[in-house]
């Protein structure tokens, strides 16, 4: 990225003067996301591939249905990401014991190195994004950004990726970013 890129520059268009804060987080969301794709490109997942990971990591297994839901993502989407995963070796898909209709899937021992490089990426992404902010501003961050994420919640259908109690409370991890 060069000092050019419209995306690092501080001039706010005409048509975004009525929303800078708005602005501001698109910016910031894009280059966050650029960032962590430029960080797992070295794991060789594709952004993206890794919030499903997580998702796996931290379940049993799941029927793929519910893995589209939780995501979020248009069914072709998740079922391109999976094809590409269980290609690689990183998830198992299988007909649920239960519903023979139903595909269930589950990460792979193969993916536990896969693992511990996404936390590494994700760690750096952290550094990366947060540096020249000391503890209390990181703590004031999350507290601020947990606010703006439940007032957009209650504008939408809910926040998928945090389950159906979405809104009620701040994510299980941000008393780890306040410490």
């Amino acid at each position: 990225m060069t000092s050019d890129d419209p995306a690092c520059t501080d001039e706010l268009p005409g048509a975004a003067r009525g929303g800078p804060v708005s602005h501001a987080l698109s910016r910031i969301s894009r280059l966050h996301r650029m960032t962590a794709g430029k960080l797992l490109r070295r794991t060789g997942l594709y952004p993206g591939q890794e919030f499903l990971m997580m998702h796996l990591w931290d379940s049993d297994g799941v029927r793929q249905s519910e893995l589209i839901k939780s995501m979020d993502l248009d069914p072709s989407t998740v079922t391109k990401m999976l094809q590409r995963l269980d290609h690689a070796g990183y998830v198992k898909r299988s007909p649920d014991p239960l519903d023979r209709r139903a595909v269930l899937v589950e990460a792979t021992s193969d993916s536990c190195a896969l693992r511990t490089e996404v936390k590494d990426a994700w760690t750096e992404l952290e550094e990366h994004t947060l540096a020249g902010l000391d503890d209390t501003e990181r703590g004031e961050l999350i507290r601020l950004l947990t606010k703006v994420e439940s007032n957009l919640c209650a504008e939408t259908e809910g926040c998928p990726e945090r389950g159906a109690d979405a809104c009620t409370g701040p994510p299980a991890d941000a008393e780890d970013v306040q410490r």
